[in-house]
């Protein structure tokens, strides 16, 4: 009797051990997981993103990377389970060199269209999501709405990277308005700090996004909202965004477009943007000429 029942009790422990090994020796979850039992490889990529672009992408004070882009691309990544995403914060330099180069597989950056990226990256099919643009002022300058009003103002803009889409957008313009250009001056650095430099007077005014208005100046935790009262944003267009990859990554692209397309269907995109955008930007897609 007392040998049966050590046997019982021992089974029962062995049976114990046997649950607790095998609920710890799974380390992946969902789809990844079937990939993996099935033996195909997950392939880990490197997703590098701008980190100082808040609300768009930035690392919260948890140190975890967050934003519209980021959330966007997190569902995107477990709609994949053939891929692992990592996601790399860094600058916009650094990501546009570094997914040239291989060093990133892709890169998120509220990166626009422009004809001569298309020479260094790969465009997807599907668009990643939308950037409200407009002119950040002085209160006092509220009446001039758009780049025509600022050019016939004669005002000063803060320069432009010639590398950032932005400077495309302004040299359409002037482009397009040989009689009334904006006086475009290409900046050495990315980007400089807008709102600084026109609360202090050294440009009437300069290219800024409404994301980032909204969270950095008009949220009471933004690093401007001391000028809240002072400076003022008037959009005047809405262009779409893009995930940049790799020249080599055309299969990761593809894969890319297949899952944003089910995600922009199902309104994940469109609540992930009302969450850091406080704005629905989807609702102006047909207004959309870039």
């Amino acid at each position: 009797m007392k040998m049966n029942k050590f046997l019982k009790i021992a089974g029962t422990g062995i049976a114990l051990i046997t649950l607790i090994a095998g609920c710890g020796s799974t380390t992946k979850t969902g789809a990844k997981s079937d990939v993996a039992d099935s033996g195909k490889e997950v392939r880990k990529v490197k997703v590098a993103f701008d980190q100082g672009g808040k609300p768009i992408g930035y690392v919260d004070e948890k140190g975890n990377p967050t934003g519209y882009e980021i959330e966007v691309m997190k569902l995107v990544d477990k709609a994949l389970p053939e891929y692992e995403f990592e996601y790399v914060p860094t600058t916009s330099e650094d990501l546009l060199v570094g997914v040239q180069q291989g060093k990133y597989q892709a890169g998120v950056k509220n990166a626009w269209f422009t004809e001569e990226r298309t020479k260094n990256y790969i465009f997807p099919k599907e668009f990643l999501g939308l950037s409200g643009v407009g002119l950040l002022l002085k209160k006092e300058k509220k009446d001039i709405k758009d780049l025509s009003d600022f050019a016939k103002a004669k005002l000063s803009l803060a320069p432009i990277a010639a590398s950032n889409a932005q400077y495309t957008i302004v040299d359409e313009y002037n482009q397009a308005n040989p009689d009334n250009k904006v006086k475009l001056e290409a900046g050495d650095a990315f980007t400089v700090d807008v709102v600084q430099w026109v609360n202090e007077g050294r440009v009437d005014g300069g290219i800024y996004l409404g994301a980032t208005y909204e969270k950095q100046v008009l949220a009471n935790d933004g690093p401007y909202h001391n000028l809240a009262d002072d400076v003022i944003y008037n959009e005047f267009t809405v262009v779409k965004t893009w995930p940049l990859f790799n020249k080599k990554e055309q299969a990761f692209a593809d894969a890319y477009d297949q899952a944003i397309k089910k995600l922009k269907e199902e309104k994940k995109t469109n609540e992930i943007m009302v969450k850091f955008y406080n704005n629905d930007l989807f609702k102006l897609l047909d207004t959309v000429k870039r």
